[in-house]
């Protein structure tokens, strides 16, 4: 992991700009791209935040190693 890698995003319940170190997101890979989303706990109000990522945030998490789910699909 890139050392002191952080990001500042806003919490979608207060609407606070936050910056978070990458170690205090995850991200979780779905089947399609379309469900990729990360998630934080916002430092502010406390509020577990979830938003989409698309491609370039998927890229950008990932490159600063934040930690990764992946779904994959249950044989049925």
């Amino acid at each position: 992991m890139e050392a002191g890698t952080r990001f500042k995003v806003y919490c979608s319940q207060c609407r606070e700009k936050v910056e978070l170190p990458a170690e205090d997101f995850r991200l979780t890979l779905g089947r399609t791209p379309e469900q990729a989303h990360y998630s934080f706990g916002c430092p502010r109000c406390g509020a577990a935040v979830r938003k989409a990522a698309g491609a370039k945030i998927v890229e950008a998490l990932t490159a600063a190693g934040v930690r990764t789910m992946r779904l994959v699909p249950v044989d049925g």
